[in-house]
């Protein structure tokens, strides 16, 4: 299963994307992959919180929004691989 969830900030669409292959869950803002989690839930609160790998335009995740709740974020099913 390809899955993906999606929200919109102004420094770009922040993206949780499930990988299958290790069966993990990548952080993204725009094309950037700033970390991968075990949970779901991990991800959203390091994303929202700010606690990632700094991307490469430097924006706080902190400052961008991001709601913790998953329930506000577009879920999308069998998006493509990354």
């Amino acid at each position: 299963m390809k899955l993906m969830y999606l929200f919109p900030t102004r420094a770009g669409v922040a993206s949780i994307r499930f990988n299958s292959l290790n069966q993990r869950y990548h952080i993204f803002l725009g094309d950037e992959d700033l970390g991968s989690y075990r949970s779901l839930q991990h991800a959203v609160d390091d994303l929202s919180g700010g606690h990632t790998f700094t991307s490469s335009s430097g924006v706080d995740t902190a400052t961008l929004g991001i709601p913790e709740d998953i329930q506000e974020w577009t879920r999308v099913l069998n998006s493509p691989e990354y």
